[in-house]
């Protein structure tokens, strides 16, 4: 039997953010266009990236931190504007 490897397809991230926002472009349909974009394209992925990096550290913010390449003060900062801090 051969076996598949699920990343054999994978795209770099980058990929997936682009094709996001080709499609949120689309979804616009030639209204006004958004205002505010750099905030909402980083808050809609940080929360999400915060998340898994405490799930996959198991709540250990030291390492979380360690991880994402920021001091723990900064992530906790982070923690408490997304609601992630209980």
């Amino acid at each position: 039997m051969t076996q598949i490897d699920p990343d054999a397809d994978a795209q770099p991230l980058s990929h997936y953010v682009g094709a996001s926002l080709d499609r949120y472009f689309d979804s616009l349909n030639g209204c006004a266009p958004p205002c505010d974009l750099y905030r909402m394209v980083l808050e809609q992925v940080e929360k999400p990236l915060l998340e898994r990096v405490l799930d996959y550290s198991r709540g250990n913010q030291s390492k979380a931190a360690a991880m994402l390449g920021i001091n723990r003060g900064t992530l906790r900062k982070k923690l408490r504007c997304y609601d992630l801090d209980g």
